[in-house]
């Protein structure tokens, strides 16, 4: 770890190694179609379950990822809520466009009443930690030790991915015999962080009670080789609101230490040469990514609107302003007039995902007139099929809440970025994307800490003329592509999980099913 005054940072080192109470469908009616690549090596015969928590963010990533193990012949099996899956459902292809192999649905209630209940994530989260661990253990008994066997062709589970929210759900398998994993869903320096939250306190550089920064105008060098991490970048912190952070301090805290202790590998949504010091945080940590859906469903939770895909088609390419928040960002009714303003401002091509969570479900108010005035070269709509929407080659750039999921979309499409980050690892992402791989610019708030249409024409103006970004932006693209391409490092690094929570392998020649 290191610590500094200002850019660059100076080094301290931080690196280093029941009964069932709910139904079960094996397998679901439900199942995915991919695309298929031709694969040549070996398949393997296993049966690997994937447990996501119950977030879009979440759960995604974790489809396209079963997705990409089954292209190695193992079977996958995919546990969410009642709810999730039923927003997901509509989504994905009938039993009849699989190829052989779908993914298998399992399904429990998450023992809440209303939609209301299930936007307060304090509440959700309460319940799911309640209920899952019976859940599991009744699902993975039922398969690998009853008669539901027999329903999965005598195939009983021989490996778990867990999402790392749920870590702590480990011990249950594991006293089954059965290898597990956790899936990390954010960035190399979130999972530094996490690893190194001792060492923080023993420098003095956060509070041991509730995580806050000690000394707040230094870097912090967590990761070498990337830029140092700001005290207000934390991943828990929560400045106006203590006791939220003193919860979310802990939690994480929590969750790295059950990742660390109890997985057998843990698999994380970023590639090799993206980070190269990333793979040496911690023991078994397998890049995997990007992950992508390559033409695949991957469970949107909300009705996409593909219509906007139509719309691009008719634009000039490397032309159209990419707008899209994220589903957990939320603006001011003065923020959402600054960005409409902003966007007529630019006279460019441009398309908006203004859905009604962006305002906390408040109608969305533009200003007056600002729909007509646009309607010759701006497409707004409530949700966008986004890896599609990054492809097109209309798109020039995107203004993101830096997600990493969004992130990880985007860089693999060769689109650079104009940053928006709303809260939590998405601050540290931003600050990478600007200074590390100089794939983006930022955006500067004012004193009342609005973004101004101003700030939004001029930032949009640089990166139109900022060719060394899109040149950065394009060797990334190419870099992630070809790391998931077969031979590539994470393929490979995925195919060494594969194989270790496998029976056996055979060789195919010929195709990705081996069946």
């Amino acid at each position: 770890m290191s610590i500094s005054q200002s850019s660059p940072p100076k080094k301290l080192n931080f690196t280093g190694k029941k009964k069932i109470q709910g139904k079960f469908f094996l397998p679901f009616c439900f199942s995915s179609i991919m695309v298929e690549s031709k694969h040549t090596g070996p398949c393997y015969n296993g049966h690997i379950i994937v447990i996501s928590f119950p977030l879009q963010g979440h759960a995604a990533p974790l489809i396209k990822l079963s997705n990409r193990i089954r292209k190695f012949g193992v079977k996958v099996t995919f546990v969410t809520t009642e709810f999730i899956h039923s927003k997901m459902a509509s989504s994905m292809p009938g039993p009849d466009e699989t190829d052989g192999n779908p993914i298998r649905f399992v399904s429990f209630p998450d023992g809440l009443e209303s939609d209301i209940d299930r936007k307060d994530q304090k509440k959700m989260s309460s319940s799911i930690y309640k209920l899952m661990p019976g859940q599991l253990e009744g699902l993975l008994n039922q398969v690998n030790n009853g008669s539901a066997a027999a329903d999965h062709d005598g195939e009983k589970f021989t490996g778990v991915i867990v999402d790392s929210p749920l870590a702590f759900l480990m011990d249950i398998p594991k006293k089954m015999g059965i290898k597990c994993s956790t899936y990390w869903c954010s960035t190399p320096g979130c999972l530094s962080l996490g690893c190194n939250v001792e060492k923080l306190v023993e420098a003095k550089v956060i509070d041991p009670v509730d995580g806050t920064p000690l000394k707040s105008d230094e870097r912090v060098q967590l990761v070498q080789g990337m830029p140092g991490m700001r005290p207000n970048e934390f991943t828990w912190c929560f400045p106006a609101d203590l006791d939220r952070q003193r919860e979310m301090f802990h939690y994480f805290k929590g969750v790295v230490d059950n990742m660390i202790r109890k997985s057998d590998f843990i698999l994380c949504n970023w590639f090799h040469d993206l980070d190269k010091s990333g793979s040496n945080l911690v023991p078994n940590l397998l890049p995997v990514g990007p992950l992508l859906a390559d033409g695949q469903s991957a469970g949107s939770f909300e009705s996409e609107d593909s219509s906007c895909v139509t719309w691009l088609d008719k634009q000039a390419p490397k032309s159209v302003i990419y707008v899209a928040f994220g589903s957990t960002s939320r603006f001011s009714e003065e923020q959402i007039k600054e960005i409409a303003s902003g966007l007529e401002l630019m006279e460019k091509p441009f398309l908006w995902v203004a859905w009604s969570g962006l305002t906390n479900g408040t109608s969305m108010s533009f200003p007056d007139g600002f729909v007509d005035r646009v309607a010759g070269r701006g497409k707004i709509v409530d949700w966008a099929p986004q890896e599609r929407v990054l492809a097109h080659p209309s798109i020039a750039c995107f203004i993101s809440h830096c997600g990493w999921g969004s992130f990880m979309e985007s860089i693999s499409m060769g689109v650079p970025f104009l940053c928006w980050p709303y809260f939590g690892d998405q601050l540290y992402t931003q600050t990478c994307i600007c200074e590390a791989w100089k794939v983006g610019l930022w955006l500067n708030a004012d004193e009342k800490g609005i973004i101004s249409r101003n700030e939004i024409k001029k930032q949009v103006d640089n990166l139109f003329s900022d060719e060394k970004i899109r040149s950065n932006a394009m060797k990334l693209k190419e870099m992630a592509r070809e790391s998931i391409s077969e031979g590539g490092s994470s393929y490979k690094s995925l195919e060494h999980f594969v194989s270790q929570c496998s029976n056996s392998s055979t060789t195919t020649t010929n195709g990705a099913s081996g069946h």
